[in-house]
């Protein structure tokens, strides 16, 4: 099929997510490999956001897709009930890397469900039904999930009972950010204002994604580690986008040497060739559930398929040794980052952990207006989107900010490629920035 029949095709027959459909213009995909992908015409792309942020060993890796053949030829689904050799190993592998005595996982579809567990998990152990989420945050879409969510994805949900939601450290490029000590004060009142004995979990990403690449201030995942442990609140750290490498370690949370009660992941556990998220938990909440019922059941939980394709996903992170690649590739994005804001008068801010990153543009440096506001866009922004696409770089660009997130076997010479283009789209920003 060409590119223009896949889209017409496509835009008759299926939905895009998040989208108003008649403004939607996708590009069609014919092939992918490394960190470049084609449409079917041969315009080639390099991906610099792995596309939703998962694809981080790269595309069409030949030895997980070997491995995802070599399982589908042998044993493609049984019930959960069973067990096979794929989620007898993928469940021991992750006991290893998992931060603390995190050892115990159940398996689900993806990202949202992984949360929606979670919640489930924590009411169950607990005997309590709130649920402490932050705003600028993301959670998945299903119904729970998007009720912990804290941005404009969840405003159009009804609101379920039981989710609470605090302010994140951060407020927003014109007001910036609070300390760590600021924001566990605010914490602590509100948890001491719901009710400590109310409140089963408290859900964050370590490192915020798609709401800017938020990392934390010092001290803060510690603080709100040490709240938990005093007012007995479990803690789930939602790694579905920062685990698996993204910000140069394992998972997130190591940088601050803490370990939550729960994590859940998805995305970069399987690099997105097979759908599959999980929630891991620490040895006592397993323990509660040795003579209890588990309150979770998927049809497709543990699919071979899909933990065969995770334990191939796993062995490349440590062939390639990507996750220490990442970490010093992240260097050098970190320096290319600090360039664009030394020479762009439209960049107000850059942020950047291992291979996850962001550009936040600016009207003006000393007011710090926005580029667009939160949830819109501007005639700028959507310039910038334009000449990204028509230069062959694929990214988000949302709202004033853009990401900067490749996939971590990236070489230096494709991440330059990647901030050449960068350099010559921010001239149209540039443009609009008042003196």
């Amino acid at each position: 099929m060409t590119g223009d029949d896949i889209i017409a095709l496509t835009k008759k027959h299926t939905i895009f997510e998040y989208a108003a459909q008649a403004a939607v213009e996708p590009i069609p995909v014919a092939r992918a490999k490394g960190v470049y992908f084609w449409t079917p015409e041969g315009k080639r792309f390099l991906d610099f956001n792995s596309q939703l942020m998962c694809v981080n060993i790269g595309h069409s890796d030949p030895r997980v897709v070997k491995a995802i053949q070599d399982q589908a030829a042998i044993l493609t689904y049984v019930t959960p009930g069973m067990a096979t050799e794929p989620r007898a190993r993928l469940g021991a592998k992750l006991a290893q890397l998992t931060p603390g005595d995190i050892d115990v996982f159940f398996f689900t579809n993806g990202g949202a469900e992984a949360n929606e567990n979670a919640f489930k998990i924590a009411r169950a152990y607990t005997g309590r039904q709130k649920i402490l989420a932050r705003y600028r945050s993301y959670h998945g879409g299903t119904a729970a999930a998007i009720a912990a969510t804290g941005e404009p994805r969840s405003w159009s949900q009804a609101a379920l009972p039981g989710f609470v939601h605090v302010l994140d450290p951060y407020h927003g490029i014109e007001r910036g950010w609070d300390s760590a000590g600021e924001s566990l004060r605010y914490l602590e009142e509100v948890i001491r204002l719901e009710g400590p004995q109310t409140i089963a979990a408290f859900i964050l990403e370590p490192v915020t994604g798609t709401n800017g690449i938020l990392v934390p201030p010092d001290g803060y995942l510690q603080g709100v580690r040490r709240l938990c442990d005093h007012y007995g609140i479990l803690m789930i750290a939602d790694e579905v986008m920062s685990g698996f490498g993204r910000t140069g370690e394992w998972f997130a949370v190591n940088h601050w040497g803490v370990v939550p009660d729960m994590i859940t992941m998805a995305k970069g556990l399987t690099s997105a060739y097979v759908q599959l998220g999980a929630v891991g938990f620490r040895q006592g909440i397993a323990e509660f559930f040795k003579d209890r019922p588990f309150p979770g059941g998927l049809t497709y939980s543990s699919h071979p398929l899909a933990c065969a394709a995770a334990l191939a996903t796993i062995a490349v992170y440590d062939e390639d040794n990507l996750i220490d690649r990442a970490r010093r590739t992240g260097i050098l994005m970190a320096d290319l980052l600090a360039d664009l804001a030394a020479r762009h008068p439209s960049v107000g801010a850059v942020r950047s952990i291992g291979l996850f990153g962001i550009v936040e543009l600016v009207r003006n440096r000393e007011t710090r207006e926005p580029m667009a506001p939160f949830n819109g866009t501007s005639p700028e922004m959507a310039a910038l989107g334009a000449f990204f696409r028509q230069e062959g770089l694929f990214t988000f660009v949302r709202w004033n900010y853009f990401f900067s997130n490749p996939p971590l076997s990236i070489t230096d010479a494709e991440l330059r490629e990647g901030f050449a283009i960068i350099d010559r789209a921010l001239v149209i920003t540039d443009a609009s920035v008042m003196a």
